[in-house]
């Protein structure tokens, strides 16, 4: 259990460095700033969503 939240964790992470450089690729580009803002609101999400996996497996590790 611990190894696969660990694999998940490290997936999630990836995706919000994919989805931050992307955001910043666009904007730098002058790209839709509306695609950019949606963009950082979804790394805002994966970043929340890698805090709880981190919380869960910190929890499985004390126990």
């Amino acid at each position: 259990m611990r190894q696969g939240l660990s694999v998940l964790l490290a997936l999630v992470m990836i995706a919000v460095l994919g989805v931050l450089l992307a955001g910043v690729v666009g904007l730098a580009r002058g790209e839709d700033p509306r695609r950019s803002n949606r963009l950082m609101r979804w790394r805002v999400i994966l970043q929340g969503v890698a805090l709880l996996l981190l919380l869960v497996l910190l929890e499985l590790w004390r126990s």
